[in-house]
């Protein structure tokens, strides 16, 4: 099938070819092509043409179907077995042939990939074709002549004849109609249950060596055919046949209108901008509560009910957005489990984060959503699934959700959908084969998480949501460290800033201990007020309280009043009343003291606790004297016994009931006190874990940034690639043979093994290993030969470099 591929590739123009790169970035991916039967190889990759099925339309795929269960097929009789005209018919088939997945013969005969042909086990619920039967080993010449005998055609010649004239007679609708009007009684409804209902059924296999029964006529005839005792199939050609000329295989060219109404742009407009600021203010307060409040998990994985609660209630969000914001926070590796704390933390990645501007900020929420493979606000059952718990659909969800917003971008401007079952047979259209409950389950909270980060608003797709749903770049996994290519889409740049231009940065404080943000604040002005202040309204405008509960609140957190009333005169100008619950909630700061201390000890003669007290070995302990017979430690109960016995002291340890316990320390008890560990692990959805590097192997800035700015090389540009391809192959057809010749005078420190596969490194773009005389070495493959250096994939470098022949001292083999 590749040669038949290759040589379709050879004919096309340098537009075509360039399309077909654009829509398969699979073949065009690192170490990009260089050669047309590379680039075959790629596009005839099997899991590369299942994965690119999954992003065609309901029409590819119907006359993919189609096309499989003919013999043969052009463009013409696909059109007539559609029944179609054939302007629609060829009009899809160019969108198969741009990807690829299909190609037209010099004959006109359309060839389907081989990894098409393995999607459909039985392409319209019909069977194999008749040769797959009449060439099987368990038909023999003798049972082949007895067959051609009771179809009424001549036995003589060999095997091949024979064939040709069954599948001809067995392939004529108007020749079985004849042959069946002889046959016993109910023949006509078994085979009709076979052809509509088939093609593999299960049969009494004892009825098919009766003589007189329907089954045995059919199998003496081959309309049926038994693999094995109690099952029976009808070939492909014969159930076409008895479905009558008035069947035609489903085809439906153009999508399910979508009902819409009428929206007003600049409400949806205003509510993005309202909604957007939300997004990125409320993550960051999640967050925040996570850094005070390490997020525990259940023993199942996953965070509880109770726990997604606790945050919303602490952090003023309801509990569909804490639980959506959860999980792209988990995604965007924001949070990631730390074993030291117990539970989800903020990561590294989460300072770098909140230092960012609001926009790009807002960029990696929104990537993390798009390339999500859960969907929070899914309900089986009746009941939420476990947030950041085990999604067995996958990737399945993020195509929902990408292929909802796709169908929404392509509603015209200040239309919103109507209703959601239209919506839905439309993704379907777009998305065939994502399965269909899925689709049900999953397209309405879709629909709802979008409504929450500002990309759909009143049932229409707002700007952002636009921009997101337009990309061209490739979204990446749920497991991708950094997506930087979405991230950085200039599309989305420009309305991701848009949408936080309306963000207030100033406050209006009022003598009734209030401050009032017209608009939506930005993040740094409401975590200042959700610091000082108790918030009591949010909306179009969001009102804060300050009381002295409030204000003592954000004293105990280690604020000053004076650093404290400079940032909110900041951000507002400050009433005197404001002014005067601060100083006086910091004057009466503080007039109660409350100290940790780590153990007590206790002494009848107060000579010795004064001589423990002032002992020079014993001073890192902290130790203060409370009372004559009184001593506190700031240590720890164990830290101290153990540095007073090696002072020379003879202390014993006393419960809280005053009872001496003294007792054995077992060797896993000791094991237990070892320190834990202080690296973090990135907990991933499903379960699956990865290990962060500590802070402190960090120090380095740089360190700290590179990943989240870290850029992959692009693939070329398909237009200047096409085009170097084509001009490859014309240069190719000219040089053969030289390759052999060039290495052997050229390469002369190889041995001559090692000049062969070399070779095949540039004739067949194998993969190996080479040294050079400076003793570098390198893996390369896809290799070129440009005068006396060999142009080739470097994998270490991530790109083409050039080696000349006469350095490389050896060539080995790389698997």
């Amino acid at each position: 099938m590749e040669d038949h591929l290759l040589g379709w590739l050879r004919t096309l123009d340098e537009d075509r070819l360039a399309r077909i790169l654009a829509n398969r970035p699979d073949a065009i991916a690192a170490p990009w092509p260089r050669r047309l039967d590379t680039l075959a190889q790629r596009l005839g990759n099997g899991f590369a043409v299942m994965e690119t099925l999954q992003r065609l339309p309901l029409p590819c795929l119907q006359l993919a179907e189609a096309a499989l269960a003919m013999r043969a097929p052009t463009a013409a009789q696909l059109a007539a077995f559609v029944d179609a005209p054939a302007d629609e018919v060829n009009r899809w088939l160019a969108h198969l042939y741009d990807h690829a997945l299909a190609w037209p013969g010099d004959d006109g005969v359309i060839h389907l990939a081989e990894g098409v042909a393995r999607w459909w086990a039985a392409p319209l619920g019909l069977g194999e074709p008749l040769d797959h039967y009449l060439n099987s080993w368990t038909i023999s010449n003798d049972a082949l002549r007895a067959l051609a005998r009771n179809l009424g055609l001549p036995a003589q010649g060999h095997k091949r004849r024979t064939i040709a004239r069954v599948a001809e007679t067995l392939g004529d609708a108007a020749r079985i109609k004849a042959l069946t009007s002889g046959a016993p009684a109910g023949t006509a409804e078994l085979l009709n249950r076979f052809a509509w209902e088939g093609p593999a059924l299960p049969v009494d296999g004892g009825r098919f060596v009766t003589p007189g029964t329907p089954e045995k006529w059919c199998a003496d005839h081959g309309l049926l055919f038994r693999p094995s005792w109690h099952m029976a199939e009808i070939p492909r050609e014969v159930a076409i046949c008895l479905r009558g000329p008035g069947y035609h295989p489903p085809f439906l060219s153009a999508a399910p209108e979508v009902a819409t109404i009428p929206v007003d742009p600049e409400e949806v407009d205003h509510l993005m901008t309202l909604a957007a600021p939300h997004v990125v203010e409320r993550c960051a307060a999640l967050l925040d509560n996570t850094s005070k409040t390490p997020l525990p998990l259940l023993k199942t994985g996953g965070v509880g009910v109770r726990e997604v609660r606790r945050v919303a209630k602490e952090t003023g969000c309801d509990e569909d957005e804490t639980r959506l914001l959860l999980e792209i926070c988990a995604v965007a590796r924001l949070l990631a489990w730390d074993e030291a704390a117990g539970g989800l933390v903020p990561t590294e990645r989460f300072d770098r984060w909140r230092l960012d501007e609001g926009s790009a900020r807002l960029r990696v929420l929104l990537s993390a959503w798009w390339r999500m493979e859960r969907s929070s606000l899914r309900k089986i059952d009746g009941k939420y699934g476990t947030v950041l718990g085990d999604e067995p659909a996958g990737d399945a969800v993020a195509r929902v959700r990408r292929s909802v917003l796709s169908v929404l971008a392509g509603l015209p401007a200040g239309a919103a959908f109507g209703d959601r079952d239209s919506l839905i047979a439309s993704v379907h259209w777009h998305a065939p084969l994502i399965d269909r409950r899925l689709l049900l389950d999953c397209a309405p909270p879709v629909v709802d998480e979008a409504r929450l980060l500002g990309l759909v608003a009143n049932d229409a797709l707002t700007d952002l949501g636009r921009a997101l749903a337009g990309l061209t770049a490739r979204p990446g996994d749920e497991n991708d460290e950094v997506v930087p290519v979405v991230e950085h889409d200039p599309v989305l740049v420009e309305v991701s800033t848009r949408a936080l231009a309306s963000v207030r940065r100033s406050a209006l404080f009022g003598p009734d201990l209030t401050a009032v943000v017209t608009g939506p604040p930005s993040a740094e002005l409401a975590a200042l007020l959700d610091r000082v202040a108790e918030r009591e309204s949010r909306g179009a405008a969001s009102v804060w309280r300050f009381t002295a509960e409030s204000v003592r609140r954000a004293l105990d957190r280690g604020y000053d009043p004076g650093e404290l009333l400079d940032e909110l005169a900041a951000v507002g100008a400050i009433p005197q009343p404001l002014e005067y619950l601060v100083r006086d909630t910091a004057r009466r700061h503080g007039e109660v003291t409350v100290t940790t201390v780590g153990c007590v000890i206790q002494a009848g003669d107060p000579s010795l606790l004064a001589e423990i007290a002032a002992h020079r070995r014993l001073g890192r302990l902290g130790l203060r004297l409370l009372a004559p017979t009184v001593l506190v430690s700031a240590a720890g109960a164990e830290r101290t016994l153990s540095a007073l016995r090696e002072a020379g002291y003879s202390p014993v340890p006393v419960s809280d009931t005053g009872e001496i316990t003294i007792h054995r320390v077992r060797a896993a008890a000791l094991a237990e006190r070892q320190e834990p560990d202080n690296g973090k692990l990135i907990l991933l959805p499903g379960g699956q874990v990865a290990e962060l590097p500590e802070l402190r192997e960090l120090r380095d800035l740089d360190a700290l940034e590179a990943p989240a700015h870290l850029l992959t090389e692009p693939p070329p540009d398909p237009q200047e690639h096409a085009r170097r391809l084509i001009a490859a192959s014309r240069a190719e057809a000219g040089k053969s043979g030289r390759t052999w010749a060039i290495i052997g005078r050229m390469a002369t420190r190889l041995p001559t093994a090692q000049q062969s596969l070399l070779g095949f490194v540039v004739d067949r773009g194998v993969r190996a290993g080479i040294t050079l005389t400076d003793g570098l070495t390198a893996t390369i493959s896809h290799g070129e030969l440009k005068g006396g250096a060999l142009d080739a994939w470097c994998e270490e470098a991530g790109d083409y470099l050039e080696f000349p022949l006469a350095e490389i001292v050896e060539v080995r083999g790389a698997f």
